[in-house]
């Protein structure tokens, strides 16, 4: 049999850090711009904050970033077919409050 070795990976304390630095700061302006109001805007500001810490989250502190490459391509197809969905329902939020 072979013998089959992972490599774990594990973040500096900077790394962890600085990545919870972004979340903190990222949530700070998630609040900061849900208290102004865009209109229909601010569906798409709130729904673009919220894909980029969840993309910090997933790259950093579910370790994507050391996957292999197959497997970042599925996660990210998987992500492009959540955004067309949630971008049709953007859409056709704003078509019917559009008038």
């Amino acid at each position: 049999m072979s013998e089959h070795h992972q490599e774990h990976h594990i973040l500096s304390i900077k790394t962890a850090g600085t990545v919870l630095g972004l979340l903190l700061a990222l949530t700070a302006l998630t609040v900061a711009v849900s208290r102004i109001d865009l209109g229909f805007m601010n569906v798409a500001v709130a729904l673009t904050l919220a894909t980029t810490k969840s993309l910090l989250v997933i790259t950093y502190f579910m370790h994507m970033k050391y996957e292999s490459r197959f497997f970042r391509i599925i996660v990210f197809i998987c992500f492009l077919i959540l955004a067309v969905f949630i971008g049709m329902t953007f859409f056709d939020v704003a078509y019917r409050h559009g008038g």
